[in-house]
């Protein structure tokens, strides 16, 4: 009987040996891989490239209407994906919208047209006042 009993206390000791090493040895690889391999906390789903993209048609956007004559120039340019927001007064002496067709359209879509012509612009959204507020 003493030999069943040494059989059973090794084969006892061998599990509880072998599950222990396996616990250590899971827990210390998921920590590893848990720190070197998860990623950072991101603050949205925007990728370095589109934020590098969005910089570019801002300054294009700027650009167009720096040279633009016929448009008041006091506008601020947010870009978000490729989504355009205007913001600003539209209080202009010397504008007209002229480089809209048959001179029937507004300051308003001067705009517009001069920002949907720069490369990437996917829509253009106005928060524009009219008056002197």
């Amino acid at each position: 009987m003493s030999g069943l009993t040494t059989n059973k206390l090794q084969e006892s000791f061998l599990l509880v040996f072998s599950s222990l090493l396996l616990l250590v040895a899971c827990g210390g690889e998921s920590a590893s891989s848990q720190s070197s391999s998860a990623p950072a906390p991101v603050a949205s789903n925007v990728s370095a490239a589109d934020v590098a993209v969005d910089a570019n048609i801002k300054a294009q956007v700027e650009s167009a209407l720096a040279n633009a004559s016929d448009l008041p120039q006091a506008f601020t340019v947010e870009v978000s994906e490729g989504v355009v927001l205007i913001s600003g007064s539209m209080v202009c002496e010397d504008c007209g919208g002229m480089r809209t067709p048959g001179n029937v359209g507004t300051v308003q879509q001067s705009l517009g047209g001069v920002v949907r012509a720069v490369p990437g612009v996917m829509r253009v959204d106005f928060d524009l006042s009219y008056g002197s507020d």
